[in-house]
């Protein structure tokens, strides 16, 4: 089973950014973790431009696609419509509980086109969306 976790904007500042909200762990060494854990082959794709991680999501050839779309998960309606368009599922994960954060993170524009939602469970939360790939099958 191939994974791929796509990661947006700021996301690369995971460990030194909003440390209260989103850890001090970078990400790099929470995947290093995560690929010795889990029973998949699981590739790493992180960017601050909306185009690029478009090309991604429908280049990807995998069994599926962790997404935290940072704050274009509010904002952009051409990653929602590709990941609509794209037949790979996709899970939408957000470390931070969106809901109980600033009124303009409440709306995912994502949410209604992925397989699922995972937010609120700190990076926890990719290693759920994986078990969800694995269990699914």
């Amino acid at each position: 089973m191939k994974i791929v976790i796509i990661n947006g904007p700021n996301l690369n500042l995971l460990g030194k950014r909003d440390i209260e909200v989103y850890g001090s762990q970078s990400f790099e060494d929470y995947l290093d973790g995560l690929k010795a854990l889990l029973p998949c082959e699981i590739l790493y794709f992180q960017s601050n431009v909306e185009g690029e991680i478009i090309n991604k999501l429908q280049e990807v050839e995998a069994d599926g696609i962790i997404l935290n779309a940072g704050g274009y998960t509010h904002t952009s309606v051409a990653i929602r419509d590709c990941i609509d368009a794209i037949l790979t599922p996709v899970v939408e994960v957000h470390i931070s509980n969106i809901a109980a954060r600033e009124s303009f993170r409440h709306d995912s524009l994502i949410s209604t086109v992925c397989a699922g939602c995972i937010f609120g469970f700190g990076l926890r939360g990719y290693e759920l969306a994986i078990n969800y790939f694995v269990n699914n099958r």
